[in-house]
């Protein structure tokens, strides 16, 4: 179990922002107690404070993707007089991650920029929107994100450091960064790119002779494996991976037009990354291009705001752009409308107008909010996800970050549906002891209905806007819960798991505990991210009162594998800490019933006539001594059987005296008796997720790793586990918490027993 835990003390592993710094719209600035983390989400764009290099993941200090160094590489191709040949992204069909067209002339060729355009540019002028255009890959979700990241020039700056060029100091070599779950990762990429019959076969720019937008599609496609991995996907996926920011959905009908429109014009000046696309009814409808030259299922950024004066009203606009870079709406304040001839040129002067068939275009809010269906929104700071013209006053949030898995058998439990194994997913304790400074109305979701919540998300509707009540002025903790399914978009395709989270408020008797079955069988939840979505992130924003709570991840189906990312945002100064679950074991191998007569007669009968003058038998003897009591679905392997010895107290020897062999057999039925509890279904077997439950019964309490590696270790690559494996678990557990408690190492005891179990259960 991770502990998140508030609290007014130590700032170690805290790090913080301030919403009202004056570094202007959409600026962050990180108050004392930073660490790793925080500098990840952002970047404060400093050195730490007392002269250190900045910690490893953040935007000052990105992970090396493929341990590829940008200065030293470049510096060795300037130095060799070469230009760079990028060996873990090959100019081949691999890299292209689709079928290769048989038409010969359709041949993909991989030329550098001025192969293309011999007046190549990496960047003309400065940079904007029509910078990017789509080419012949379903990628519009990434470039819609690309365009909304070009109108803040500082996030622009994070992703395309500065000062790359295609002529100064230009060795064919790039480096662009994405944040990746926690941190910031530096990709490099050479300057090939696919064409095809002459022009690039992917994103291009408008004036073709513009090359940064491709080289970062480029350097995406290889962070997740190709540019095939890039085919379709949500565009809250792209604007999260180039700010590090917090992306939402928010159904447009939920807000009347000028409400929507105020709510854009703010999220905007506070730096969030906005787009929109209009829900296709079927897969057949996306791509269909409306009478008003809309696009269904297709991803628009929304790059600005205005308001024109036409006469004596003002009208509201949003300008939009299309990845495609043409097919324009065609409908009032479009390009080719009438309603520009009427409007003043001063006003047409300051916004800026261009009518040009170049993918964007001015749409009103009133327009905006028949024709679309979905906003999506990406926020540097959760401060920027509340309604309302500006964020007001101070204030700063603490964030925690975990990595983990689902691991099938052990870990990956599924929904509440499943109450046998839901309990097993990954548990985090988040104490929440202080709380908000702030003393203010607030609006609080309502409960789901308890029976949708666990059900999955069909694609009806992005987000269901739940219906609100005004409560009464209180004091709470406000918390922002985000899970992020990790690493889906590979093998050219993309993979998502049905994913959900789910908050529990633990009472006093059970803070600190892993929580069970029972637990979670008899309490509903606080708090959820809502029904399962196919989409790489759910979130929620929770207002809960002080307390202990547990956050439970998972897939909707048990067995699903996986790996996840969570971060936890919380307002005010917070104590965020990890606290591992730690094994025990109350297991005492003594009769606790007489051996059976039955039993007891063949001890007698098989020592008298195996037994050599040391009265012992050996490990094969001890084997058809077991195997003739128990039946067939219960019979032990050699292997097995030298385990058991190997657990007794033998002095050295590879045999039992009749007094062990009689405690080793009234041992083996008590273990059946479990065995058989658990085995439902009378397979002979029981699943690794009843394994753990099964050694709580006899006294054994282990946590989802030492669960994991007995699984991996016993079951001997099957779905189930046999009698023999179980038997195998309970004696290798046994001698290893003899071993432990026998131990007068100080550093092996302050390492623990879950350590010392997994480095032994390995070996």
């Amino acid at each position: 179990m991770v502990k998140l835990e508030r609290s007014k003390s130590s700032l170690a592993l805290s790090h913080y922002w301030d919403s009202s710094s004056s570094g202007g719209p959409g600026a962050s600035t990180f108050l004392p107690g930073l660490d790793r983390a925080g500098e990840a989400l952002l970047g404060s764009g400093n050195m730490a404070s007392d002269g250190a290099a900045a910690p490893l993941g953040s935007i000052d200090n990105p992970v090396k993707f493929q341990n590829q160094d940008f200065d030293a590489l470049l510096q060795e191709c300037l130095k060799e007089g070469k230009l760079f040949t990028d060996p873990t992204f090959p100019a081949e069909q691999k890299s292209v991650g689709m079928p290769k067209d048989p038409n010969p002339a359709k041949e993909i060729k991989w030329k550098r920029p001025k192969e293309i355009s011999a007046d190549a540019l990496f960047v003309e002028d400065t940079i904007g929107t029509t910078d990017i255009c789509q080419g012949q890959l379903g990628d519009c979700w990434l470039l819609a994100a690309l365009s909304a990241l070009t109108v803040h020039s500082k996030l622009f700056a994070k992703v395309v450091p500065p000062n790359q060029s295609l002529s100064d100091s230009y060795a064919g070599i790039f480096h662009f960064r994405f944040w990746q779950y926690g941190e910031w990762v530096e990709v490099v990429v050479d300057d090939r790119l696919p064409v095809r019959e002459g022009r690039l076969l992917f994103s291009y720019s408008r004036t073709r002779n513009e090359f940064w937008s491709a080289l970062v599609e480029k350097a995406y496609a290889k962070l997740v494996g190709s540019y095939g991995s890039l085919k379709g996907g949500n565009i809250s996926e792209g604007m999260e991976d180039f700010t590090g920011g917090i992306a939402y959905s928010l159904p447009v009908a939920s807000r009347t037009p000028p409400v929507l429109w105020r709510m854009l014009t703010a999220a905007l000046s506070r730096g969030s990354l906005l787009s929109c696309f209009i829900q296709a009814s079927s897969y057949s409808e996306v791509g269909k291009v409306t009478a008003d030259g809309l696009v269904k299922g297709h991803a628009y950024a929304i790059t600005d705001t205005d308001k024109v004066a036409r006469g004596p009203e003002e009208v509201l606009l949003l300008k939009l752009r299309n990845p495609w870079g043409f097919v324009e709406f065609c409908g009032s304040w479009s390009d080719k409308c009438k309603e520009w001839e009427d409007t003043a040129q001063s006003e047409k002067q300051r916004i800026e107008l261009k009518l040009e068939e170049d993918g964007e275009f001015w749409i009103s809010a009133g327009d905006f909010s028949v024709m679309f269906g979905v906003v999506e929104l990406c926020s540097v700071s959760p401060d920027s996800l509340e309604d309302g013209d500006a964020a007001t006053g101070q204030s700063t949030w603490t964030l925690s970050e975990h990595k983990g898995s689902w691991v099938p058998g052990s870990s990956a439990g599924g929904s509440r549906k499943y109450n046998k194994s839901f309990w097993k997913n990954p548990q985090f304790e988040l104490v929440l002891r202080e709380q908000d400074q702030e003393d203010e109305d607030e609006e609080e979701e309502e409960e789901e209905n308890d029976g949708e919540e666990d059900e999955i998300d069909k694609g009806e509707e992005v987000l269901k806007e739940k219906n609100k009540a005004k409560t009464q002025k209180k004091k709470h903790c406000t918390v922002l819960v985000e899970l992020l399914q990790k690493n889906r978009r590979q093998n050219d395709k993309i993979n998502f798991l049905y994913v959900a989270f789910h908050v529990y408020k633990v009472p006093l008797e059970l803070q600190g505990a892993c929580l069970d079955r029972n637990f979670f069988m008899k309490t509903r939840p606080v708090g959820r991210s809502g029904a399962y979505k196919a989409q790489r992130g759910v979130w929620r924003k929770l207002r809960l009162d002080p307390g202990h709570y547990v956050i439970v991840g998972s897939t909707y189906r048990p067995n699903q594998p996986g790996e996840f990312f969570v971060r936890i945002f919380s307002k005010t100064r917070n104590t965020l800490e990890v606290q591992d679950f730690t094994c025990s074991s109350d297991y005492l191998p003594v009769m606790a019933a007489p051996l059976l007569p039955e039993d007891q007669t063949k001890v007698e009968k098989t020592f008298d006539e195996k037994a050599g003058p040391d009265d012992r038998l050996n490990a094969q003897e001890i084997m058809k001594l077991i195997n003739s009591v128990f039946d067939k679905s219960c019979h032990l392997p050699l292997e097995t059987c030298r385990q058991i010895i190997f657990g007794e107290d033998t002095e050295g020897r590879s045999t039992l005296s009749r007094e062990q062999a009689e405690t080793v057999l009234a041992d083996l039925r008590t273990l059946q008796s479990v065995f058989v509890q658990f085995d439902e279904d009378s397979s002979g077997s029981i699943s690794p997720f009843e394994l753990s439950l099964a050694l709580e019964t006899i006294g054994m309490t282990c946590d989802s790793k030492v669960v994991q590696l007995l699984s991996e270790r016993f079951v001997g690559g099957e779905p189930h586990l046999s009698f023999h494996g179980f038997v195998s678990c309970v004696s290798r557990l046994r001698k290893l918490f003899a071993l432990f408690e026998s131990e007068t190492s100080p550093e092996v005891k302050d390492r623990g027993i879950n350590s010392w179990l997994l480095q032994f259960l390995a070996l």
